[in-house]
Protein backbone atom coordinates (compact mmCIF):
# COMPACT_ATOMS: atom_id res chain seq x y z
CA UNK A 1 0.00 0.00 0.00
CA UNK A 2 1.71 3.34 -1.11
CA UNK A 3 2.50 5.76 1.87
CA UNK A 4 0.01 9.10 0.84
CA UNK A 5 1.13 12.55 2.79
CA UNK A 6 -1.75 14.48 0.32
CA UNK A 7 -4.03 16.96 2.12
CA UNK A 8 -6.51 15.26 5.00
CA UNK A 9 -9.18 17.92 5.42
CA UNK A 10 -10.42 16.28 8.73
CA UNK A 11 -9.14 19.30 10.63
CA UNK A 12 -11.33 21.60 9.05
CA UNK A 13 -14.40 19.92 7.29
CA UNK A 14 -16.53 22.41 8.77
CA UNK A 15 -15.33 25.30 7.06
CA UNK A 16 -16.69 23.60 3.50
CA UNK A 17 -20.22 23.78 4.01
CA UNK A 18 -19.46 26.88 5.29
CA UNK A 19 -17.20 28.72 3.18
CA UNK A 20 -17.60 26.58 -0.25
CA UNK A 21 -20.98 24.07 -0.77
CA UNK A 22 -22.95 26.85 1.25
CA UNK A 23 -22.24 29.85 -0.61
CA UNK A 24 -22.84 31.34 -4.57
CA UNK A 25 -19.50 30.25 -5.94
CA UNK A 26 -20.09 26.61 -4.28
CA UNK A 27 -23.40 26.96 -5.79
CA UNK A 28 -21.78 27.80 -9.64
CA UNK A 29 -19.48 25.10 -9.02
CA UNK A 30 -21.99 22.37 -8.43
CA UNK A 31 -24.06 23.64 -11.69
CA UNK A 32 -21.61 24.19 -14.15
CA UNK A 33 -20.06 20.47 -13.46
CA UNK A 34 -23.50 19.06 -13.41
CA UNK A 35 -24.33 20.50 -16.85
CA UNK A 36 -20.75 18.53 -18.12
CA UNK A 37 -21.78 15.53 -16.21
CA UNK A 38 -24.91 15.14 -17.47
CA UNK A 39 -23.59 15.19 -21.65
CA UNK A 40 -21.28 12.08 -20.17
CA UNK A 41 -24.90 10.37 -18.87
CA UNK A 42 -26.83 11.46 -22.09
CA UNK A 43 -24.00 8.95 -24.41
CA UNK A 44 -25.03 5.78 -22.56
CA UNK A 45 -28.21 4.33 -23.08
CA UNK A 46 -31.85 5.36 -21.40
CA UNK A 47 -32.06 3.72 -17.46
CA UNK A 48 -28.70 1.93 -17.67
CA UNK A 49 -27.41 1.82 -14.89
CA UNK A 50 -23.92 2.92 -14.75
CA UNK A 51 -21.20 2.42 -11.89
CA UNK A 52 -19.80 5.38 -11.01
CA UNK A 53 -16.67 6.27 -8.85
CA UNK A 54 -16.61 9.55 -6.57
CA UNK A 55 -13.24 9.79 -6.07
CA UNK A 56 -11.84 12.24 -3.23
CA UNK A 57 -16.00 12.94 -3.33
CA UNK A 58 -15.87 15.08 0.10
CA UNK A 59 -19.75 15.70 1.21
CA UNK A 60 -21.27 13.91 -1.39
CA UNK A 61 -23.04 16.22 -3.19
CA UNK A 62 -23.03 15.24 -7.02
CA UNK A 63 -22.59 11.42 -5.37
CA UNK A 64 -26.44 11.95 -4.22
CA UNK A 65 -27.55 13.76 -7.30
CA UNK A 66 -25.96 10.38 -9.40
CA UNK A 67 -27.36 7.63 -6.67
CA UNK A 68 -30.74 9.39 -7.28
CA UNK A 69 -30.99 8.94 -10.94
CA UNK A 70 -30.56 5.36 -10.27
CA UNK A 71 -26.50 4.51 -10.40
CA UNK A 72 -24.17 2.71 -8.32
CA UNK A 73 -22.05 5.63 -6.62
CA UNK A 74 -19.02 4.77 -4.80
CA UNK A 75 -17.59 7.50 -2.49
CA UNK A 76 -13.82 7.20 -1.54
CA UNK A 77 -12.33 10.09 0.36
CA UNK A 78 -9.09 10.17 2.38
CA UNK A 79 -10.54 12.04 5.57
CA UNK A 80 -13.34 9.75 7.67
CA UNK A 81 -15.22 13.39 8.25
CA UNK A 82 -16.40 13.93 5.02
CA UNK A 83 -17.20 10.49 4.75
CA UNK A 84 -19.56 10.65 7.67
CA UNK A 85 -20.84 14.59 6.59
CA UNK A 86 -21.62 12.22 3.31
CA UNK A 87 -23.34 10.06 4.68
CA UNK A 88 -25.86 12.23 6.22
CA UNK A 89 -26.43 13.95 3.31
CA UNK A 90 -27.51 10.95 1.64
CA UNK A 91 -29.55 9.52 4.67
CA UNK A 92 -31.50 13.02 4.36
CA UNK A 93 -31.57 12.39 0.24
CA UNK A 94 -32.79 8.67 0.87
CA UNK A 95 -30.58 7.57 -1.19
CA UNK A 96 -27.70 5.02 -0.74
CA UNK A 97 -24.30 5.24 -1.47
CA UNK A 98 -20.70 3.01 -0.59
CA UNK A 99 -17.76 4.36 1.32
CA UNK A 100 -13.90 3.98 1.01
CA UNK A 101 -12.18 5.60 3.64
CA UNK A 102 -8.71 5.47 2.02
CA UNK A 103 -6.75 7.80 -0.36
CA UNK A 104 -7.35 7.45 -4.55
CA UNK A 105 -3.79 6.11 -5.03
CA UNK A 106 -4.48 3.37 -2.92
CA UNK A 107 -7.59 2.22 -4.05
CA UNK A 108 -6.01 1.70 -7.55
CA UNK A 109 -3.71 -0.59 -6.48
CA UNK A 110 -6.13 -2.40 -4.20
CA UNK A 111 -8.71 -2.83 -5.68
CA UNK A 112 -9.84 -5.15 -9.01
CA UNK A 113 -13.22 -2.81 -9.36
CA UNK A 114 -13.13 -1.31 -12.65
CA UNK A 115 -16.06 2.06 -12.94
CA UNK A 116 -17.82 3.25 -16.08
CA UNK A 117 -17.60 6.86 -14.70
CA UNK A 118 -15.12 8.45 -12.35
CA UNK A 119 -15.09 11.83 -11.21
CA UNK A 120 -12.44 13.51 -9.09
CA UNK A 121 -13.26 17.19 -8.73
CA UNK A 122 -11.37 19.41 -6.38
CA UNK A 123 -8.26 16.71 -5.84
CA UNK A 124 -5.73 17.14 -8.14
CA UNK A 125 -4.27 20.65 -6.58
CA UNK A 126 -4.16 19.18 -3.38
CA UNK A 127 -1.74 16.51 -4.35
CA UNK A 128 1.97 16.86 -4.82
CA UNK A 129 2.53 13.95 -7.59
CA UNK A 130 -0.84 15.28 -9.79
CA UNK A 131 0.33 12.25 -12.47
CA UNK A 132 0.79 10.13 -10.47
CA UNK A 133 -3.01 10.84 -9.22
CA UNK A 134 -4.04 10.44 -12.79
CA UNK A 135 -1.85 7.63 -13.23
CA UNK A 136 -3.78 5.89 -10.48
CA UNK A 137 -7.52 7.00 -11.99
CA UNK A 138 -6.78 5.56 -15.25
CA UNK A 139 -6.57 1.81 -13.41
CA UNK A 140 -9.71 2.23 -12.07
CA UNK A 141 -11.88 3.37 -15.51
CA UNK A 142 -13.28 1.00 -17.44
CA UNK A 143 -12.58 0.22 -21.40
CA UNK A 144 -14.62 3.14 -23.07
CA UNK A 145 -15.33 4.95 -19.93
CA UNK A 146 -15.29 8.48 -18.18
CA UNK A 147 -13.01 10.51 -16.84
CA UNK A 148 -14.46 13.84 -15.12
CA UNK A 149 -11.66 15.90 -13.48
CA UNK A 150 -11.76 19.67 -12.27
CA UNK A 151 -9.40 21.32 -11.00
CA UNK A 152 -7.85 24.59 -9.83
CA UNK A 153 -6.61 26.58 -12.52
CA UNK A 154 -2.94 28.43 -12.18
CA UNK A 155 -3.82 30.70 -14.22
CA UNK A 156 -6.80 32.13 -12.56
CA UNK A 157 -5.60 32.35 -9.58
CA UNK A 158 -2.49 34.68 -10.99
CA UNK A 159 -5.08 37.04 -12.72
CA UNK A 160 -6.83 37.24 -9.28
CA UNK A 161 -3.66 37.80 -7.38
CA UNK A 162 -2.70 40.70 -9.46
CA UNK A 163 -6.14 42.15 -10.21
CA UNK A 164 -6.20 42.27 -5.82
CA UNK A 165 -2.36 43.91 -6.03
CA UNK A 166 -1.45 41.68 -3.43
CA UNK A 167 2.16 41.80 -5.59
CA UNK A 168 4.15 39.89 -2.35
CA UNK A 169 2.22 36.52 -3.13
CA UNK A 170 3.03 36.54 -6.83
CA UNK A 171 7.00 37.52 -5.86
CA UNK A 172 6.67 34.25 -3.65
CA UNK A 173 5.57 31.89 -6.65
CA UNK A 174 2.33 32.03 -5.48
CA UNK A 175 3.46 29.92 -2.41
CA UNK A 176 0.90 30.15 0.19
CA UNK A 177 2.65 30.85 4.06
CA UNK A 178 -0.17 28.71 5.84
CA UNK A 179 -0.83 25.37 4.91
CA UNK A 180 -4.04 24.58 6.67
CA UNK A 181 -6.11 26.99 4.83
CA UNK A 182 -8.98 26.18 1.77
CA UNK A 183 -6.22 27.67 -0.53
CA UNK A 184 -5.25 24.78 -2.87
CA UNK A 185 -1.20 23.77 -1.95
CA UNK A 186 -0.48 22.86 -5.76
CA UNK A 187 -2.60 25.35 -8.60
CA UNK A 188 -2.25 23.33 -11.83
CA UNK A 189 -1.05 24.69 -15.18
CA UNK A 190 -3.60 23.71 -17.43
CA UNK A 191 -1.03 22.70 -20.39
CA UNK A 192 0.69 20.30 -17.92
CA UNK A 193 -2.44 18.37 -17.20
CA UNK A 194 -3.66 18.32 -20.97
CA UNK A 195 0.23 16.83 -21.63
CA UNK A 196 -0.43 14.01 -18.90
CA UNK A 197 -4.02 12.91 -19.91
CA UNK A 198 -2.90 13.18 -23.52
CA UNK A 199 0.21 10.80 -22.27
CA UNK A 200 -1.78 8.69 -20.39
CA UNK A 201 -3.91 8.19 -23.75
CA UNK A 202 -6.77 9.62 -22.06
CA UNK A 203 -8.63 12.14 -24.89
CA UNK A 204 -9.81 15.11 -24.20
CA UNK A 205 -13.69 15.73 -25.10
CA UNK A 206 -14.36 19.19 -23.64
CA UNK A 207 -12.64 21.75 -21.38
CA UNK A 208 -14.78 23.88 -18.97
CA UNK A 209 -14.16 26.82 -17.44
CA UNK A 210 -15.90 27.05 -14.13
CA UNK A 211 -16.35 30.69 -12.56
CA UNK A 212 -15.10 32.39 -15.08
CA UNK A 213 -16.58 35.81 -14.05
CA UNK A 214 -18.05 35.60 -10.09
CA UNK A 215 -14.34 35.46 -8.04
CA UNK A 216 -13.88 38.57 -10.05
CA UNK A 217 -16.53 40.80 -9.47
CA UNK A 218 -15.86 43.62 -7.80
CA UNK A 219 -19.87 44.49 -6.21
CA UNK A 220 -19.94 40.95 -4.13
CA UNK A 221 -23.62 41.76 -3.35
CA UNK A 222 -24.34 41.31 -6.94
CA UNK A 223 -23.01 38.16 -6.63
CA UNK A 224 -26.32 37.46 -4.52
CA UNK A 225 -28.71 39.55 -5.96
CA UNK A 226 -28.22 38.70 -9.71
CA UNK A 227 -27.23 35.54 -9.13
CA UNK A 228 -29.73 33.48 -11.79
CA UNK A 229 -28.57 36.65 -14.23
CA UNK A 230 -24.85 35.30 -13.54
CA UNK A 231 -25.31 31.89 -13.84
CA UNK A 232 -26.84 32.13 -17.30
CA UNK A 233 -23.54 34.20 -18.19
CA UNK A 234 -21.45 31.74 -16.37
CA UNK A 235 -23.13 28.89 -17.99
CA UNK A 236 -23.16 30.66 -21.46
CA UNK A 237 -19.58 31.79 -21.52
CA UNK A 238 -18.00 28.37 -19.86
CA UNK A 239 -16.24 26.76 -22.41
CA UNK A 240 -15.10 30.27 -24.70
CA UNK A 241 -11.63 31.58 -24.72
CA UNK A 242 -10.57 33.45 -23.41
CA UNK A 243 -13.13 33.05 -20.37
CA UNK A 244 -12.22 29.41 -19.96
CA UNK A 245 -8.52 29.78 -19.44
CA UNK A 246 -8.70 32.49 -16.58
CA UNK A 247 -11.53 30.32 -15.22
CA UNK A 248 -11.21 29.58 -11.77
CA UNK A 249 -11.31 25.87 -11.84
CA UNK A 250 -10.85 23.72 -15.07
CA UNK A 251 -13.58 20.63 -15.78
CA UNK A 252 -12.46 18.31 -18.14
CA UNK A 253 -14.28 15.53 -19.47
CA UNK A 254 -11.90 12.88 -20.39
CA UNK A 255 -12.44 8.75 -22.33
Amino acid sequence: MTTVKDRNFDDITHKFAKNIYGTTKGKIREAVVWQDIQSILSRYPDKQKLTILDAGGGQGQIACKLAKLGHDVTLCDISAQMLAIAKSHAESENVALHYINRAIQDLSEDSAQCYDIVLCHAVLEWVEDGKGLLIALKKLIKPNGYLSLMFYNLHGLLFRTVTLGNFGYVQTGLNKRKKKTLSPDYPRNPDEVYQWLMALDLDILQKTGVRVFHDYMLDKAKQQNRFEELLALEKQFCRQEPYLQLARYIHILAQ
